[in-house]
């Protein structure tokens, strides 16, 4: 029997698996000839992209409905490092026993990280990396009427104007306004080193985010960074102090470490330079996919690390490993074109298309509209139900430009 491991139960390893399946099947290769094994830390799908709302707890999906009916062996355990001369994947499980796992190919959708500031007082700053820290957030937020009625009480400092730091921002304005109450002290303020406001998102989006911003009385603090953090303030360069009980940090991401495990070349964010078939050039046997995967897409640019590139280069990759241990011919990655979506709270959310975002194409109730129907759609898999499963998991099948215009 040949086996195919894929470490990381995110949207990359979770349709990895899926589409290797699909693939087989499609070649009347039986389960017993062709195991899929799943290596994940946890036993949830965790909608990671959702964790700035409130009521994190509920943005997960059990992976055993998904996997289960499909056939894929999952194991719970927290990969530690992997040896590609002897194909070998090392782990601790639960228990804290160690487990070596053999494989053919592997296939590392490790997903990334966030990387924490070397601030002082940084153990006061929140985040929404993991579902954990933004429950622990969220648990803050809702307490927030319990502190004693000080300065900053109702004030949060968000950190890091880019995706993330503007959803979060956005949507601190109403959180915060409904556990206050009829008090009038409710402040968001977005501080980012940059020297206009949503730096990531680009140029184009930048006239409408501002507005937004403006419209939402969140406060811009920018070229600025953060010197200090206590309890109950927040210290800029520059000296100005901002009373606040609540700050987060939304800056710098990373792939995996486990990367490191891989021979090969990473670009700064870490993530391994595939080809154009996510193969690993210099590491025999090896795909990478997801967040910990620098591929290149049309016009030489390299993919983000969001969910909704994860999705489509987990199937391809899932396609391609399956191809690669059965002899068969492999597919290049060739993306959709570059679609955004920006939640921006009570003030709707913004759509644009192509590399350069530009124009908005979408914003306010329509941009909202798409927003939600990509939360509600187009990140959940099918459950308890294979054939709508394995369907979904063709790799030519992913988001079209025509929904993005529907």
């Amino acid at each position: 029997m040949k086996n195919i491991l894929i470490i990381g139960g995110g949207f990359a390893g979770l349709w990895t698996a899926a589409a290797a399946v699909r693939a087989a099947r499609a070649h009347g290769v039986p389960q017993s000839q062709l195991e899929v094994t799943v290596v994940s830390s946890g036993d949830d799908l965790v909608t990671r992209p959702r964790l700035y709302e409130a009521d994190p707890q509920v943005m997960r999906l059990a992976l055993d409905r998904v996997l289960g009916p499909i056939g894929v062996r999952r194991i719970t355990a927290t990969v530690t490092d992997v040896d590609t001369s002897t194909r070998t994947v090392n782990a601790v499980v639960r228990s804290g026993r160690n487990m070596a796992l053999g494989y053919d190919r592997l296939v590392l959708a490790a997903g990334s990280r966030l990387v924490r500031p070397a601030i002082p007082g940084s153990e006061w700053i929140f985040d929404v990396d993991t579902l954990d820290a933004a429950a622990a957030l969220d648990h803050h937020v809702r307490r927030l009427p319990q502190r004693p009625a000080t300065a900053g009480r109702f004030t949060a400092v968000v950190i890091g104007a880019g995706f993330t730091g503007l959803e979060m921002a956005t949507e601190l304005v109403t959180r915060l306004r409904e556990v206050a109450g009829d008090a009038d002290d409710v402040r968001v303020v977005l501080v980012d080193g940059a020297d206009m406001s949503g730096p990531e998102p680009g140029d184009g989006p930048h006239p409408h985010i501002s507005t937004v911003l403006s419209d939402l009385g969140v406060e811009m603090r920018l070229g600025k960074t953060v010197e200090l953090v206590t309890d109950s303030e927040v210290e800029l360069a520059g000296g100005e102090l901002i009373p606040s009980s609540t700050v987060i940090w939304t800056a710098g991401m990373a792939a995996s470490p486990l990367t490191q495990s891989i021979p090969g070349e990473r670009d700064r964010y870490g993530r391994l330079r595939v080809d154009e078939f996510l193969r690993v050039p210099g590491a025999p046997e090896v795909f990478a996919t997801g967040d910990t995967a620098a591929t290149v897409a049309d016009a030489g640019h390299t993919l983000m690390q969001t969910c909704r590139q994860a999705i489509p280069m987990g199937k391809l990759a899932g396609h391609n490993v399956a191809a690669d241990i059965l002899g068969l011919d492999l597919a290049p990655f060739a993306t959709n074109p570059y679609v955004t979506c920006l939640d921006l709270g009570p003030a709707g959310a913004m759509a644009t298309g192509g590399w350069g975002r530009i124009p908005a194409e979408k914003t306010g109730e329509q941009g909202k509209a798409l927003r939600c129907r990509i939360k509600a759609e187009g990140m959940y898999p099918p459950v308890d139900d294979a054939e709508a499963i394995l369907k979904l998991a063709d790799y030519q099948g992913c988001w079209s430009r025509e929904e993005f215009h529907s």
